[in-house]
């Protein structure tokens, strides 16, 4: 014992296989072109997206952009996965904006230090396979109310007016709607010949939309979404569309500024940080675990090392929010198209991010003119390819208990909290599941074996399969007792009971005790109880509990099913003879 825990501390302090090494990259040719190409490739798609994700989150287009640049290279370079791309999400997004709207923009800087640190340290203790007991129905209902979230996000936007603060997401989209209809918007323009201003605004929400799904289906080599939010922006310049635009935006990187870190500060956000370095580290292994799946459907090896990738994440928000960004995870949209563009190490995402670096320095000029509400409709369309419906369908149509799980989870998701909603998804899951186990665990009362004795309906043999535990102890004692109480239908008493324990896979306390409370009743009631097949990893237990000192001897404890039985018909009292 003292020397695995020894290892498992030396495992922890040892970081080695936690820091980049020479294995990390492979610069053969035939693999390096295939990194620089799959590198443009999700630099080009990860553009609009970076914009969108840093005006939905309520920081600013060039948030999202720096997060992509900066957080996109630390996080390739320091990352468990080689194939691994992050950046501004979406569910990042909808975190942050319920902080901005409560704190202030100039709080996301600390929020973004103080949620890395979490995630790093996490990683340097070893928890990242913590997310492997998040069960499927929990994640699959966390994605569908995210994916809701967004397109809500987004609606105000579409209908172009400034979204209301401090009320929740549904709330705020229908609010938007009503205001937009109601409140006779209009530019004022001839050249717009006096149409509201969210007409404008849904046209180009519309031809995003219908390039976006359009597009892939007549020529999948070109990105669907850049080209859409080109096209948008070309037509909305030659029109003189009334629609607001992004704005200027920075030509290089921001001077590294660490935030005011203050006592006050810190205390009024640390529930704000933990919320965000949960979601990042959520995220990130959900991510990082796809891209190992699919890449292993492509017949490629992926690495995927969960300590790693939330150190990687961890300093990717480190110096994100050093240098102005937000917090960062791994999107697996962005690194499901890596993997889908032939990616093989993560150079791949370093170029990526080294891409959208290029448009900060060269092109931030004609990125200033694109539309709101273009990438508002990027989000929409986005948003509706995170969850399909063959996996709602899927889920659905499970079990009960998932579908429930599934609905519990998204609708909690969307109407109230993020992480509150995995916590209530996580307790669910757990409910149904002990419900399950509790179910699984049964009470028989078997005939003896070998041939039969006079007496043998004087002695009781129960066995107990499945699991002791507090879900189900209370269920078992009362089957048992019920018959060895003489019900009616016995004809004779019972006067000796074998609990046959063999086939207990689990013992918690709750059972242990459970148990030795049945012996002690029963043997109160002149009743001898024989314990058989005590097994090695639940005897600690037992003992402790005292069920030992319950027997009536010692010996009444067996390791073998004949030698009970024997044992018992010697307790039967012998028949009165007339």
């Amino acid at each position: 014992m003292r020397a695995r825990l020894t290892a498992a501390v030396r495992e922890r302090v040892d970081i080695r296989d936690l820091m980049p090494s020479r294995a990390d990259y492979d610069l053969r040719p035939r693999t390096l072109r295939s990194d620089l190409l799959a590198g443009i490739t999700v630099g080009v798609v990860a553009l609009p997206l970076a914009l969108a994700f840093g005006v939905s989150s309520g920081v600013g287009p060039a948030a999202g952009l720096v997060t992509a640049v900066v957080a996109g290279i630390v996080a390739a370079v320091f990352g468990g996965s080689n194939l691994q791309v992050s950046g501004p999400t979406g569910a990042m997004a909808v975190v942050l904006a319920p902080i901005v709207a409560q704190h202030g923009v100039g709080s996301v800087a600390l929020v973004t230090l103080l949620g890395g640190a979490l995630v790093l340290v996490c990683g340097l203790l070893r928890l990242g396979r913590v997310v492997t007991y998040i069960p499927w129905p929990v994640v699959e209902g966390f994605t569908l109310g995210i994916a809701a979230i967004i397109f809500l996000q987004q609606v105000p936007a579409a209908v172009g007016i400034t979204a209301e603060t401090g009320h929740n997401t549904l709330v705020t989209a229908v609010r938007s709607v009503g205001s937009a209809f109601t409140s006779g918007l209009t530019s004022g323009s001839p050249a717009d010949g006096g149409a509201p201003g969210w007409v404008w605004t849904l046209g180009v929400v519309a031809v995003v939309a219908a390039v976006m799904l359009v597009l892939p289906r007549v020529a999948s080599a070109l990105p669907a979404s850049l080209v859409a939010v080109a096209l948008v922006t070309l037509l909305a310049g030659l029109l003189d569309a009334p629609v607001p635009r992004i704005g200027a935006l920075p030509s290089s990187l921001p001077v590294p500024v660490l935030p005011d870190a203050t006592p006050d500060a810190v205390r009024d956000l640390v529930g704000a940080a933990v919320a965000v370095a949960a979601l990042a580290a959520i995220e990130s292994l959900l991510s990082a675990r796809v891209a190992a799946t699919m890449s292993g459907a492509q017949g490629r090896t992926a690495t995927y090392h969960p300590d790693r990738e939330l150190v990687g994440q961890g300093f990717a928000s480190l110096a994100s929010g050093v240098f102005g960004g937000i917090p960062a995870t791994g999107a697996i949209a962005r690194t499901a198209v890596n993997v889908r563009s032939g990616a093989r190490t993560r150079l791949a995402a370093v170029v990526h991010a080294l891409v959208i670096l290029a448009v900060i320095y060269l092109a931030t000029g004609p990125v200033s003119h694109i539309p709101l509400a273009a990438l508002a409709g990027v989000l929409m369309v986005t948003s509706f390819r995170m969850i399909g419906a063959s996996t709602i369908r899927a889920v659905l149509t499970s079990t009960r208990p998932d579908a429930v799980t599934f609905v519990i989870t998204a609708v909690i998701t969307v109407a109230f909290d993020l992480i509150d909603a995995v916590q209530i998804g996580l307790l669910v899951a757990a409910f149904f599941a002990l419900k399950a186990v509790a179910g699984a665990a049964r009470v028989h009362r078997e005939p003896l074996p070998g041939v039969a004795h006079e007496g043998d309906e004087r002695i009781a043999l129960f066995r107990l399969e499945g699991a002791m535990f507090f879900g189900a102890s209370d269920r078992i004692l009362s089957e048992v007792t019920a018959i060895t109480h003489g019900e009616p239908r016995l004809r004779e008493p019972v006067n000796v009971v074998i609990l046959w324990l063999s086939h207990l896979q689990l013992v918690d306390a709750t059972g242990a005790r459970a148990l030795a409370d049945l012996v002690l009743e029963l043997e109160q009631r002149d009743v001898t109880v024989l314990v058989k097949g005590i097994q090695p990893q639940h005897r600690k237990l037992l003992e402790a509990v005292g069920l030992n000192r319950m027997l009536a001897h010692e010996s009444h404890l067996f390791t073998d099913l004949p030698s009970a039985v024997e044992h018992a018909r010697s307790h039967v009292p012998a028949p009165l003879t007339a």
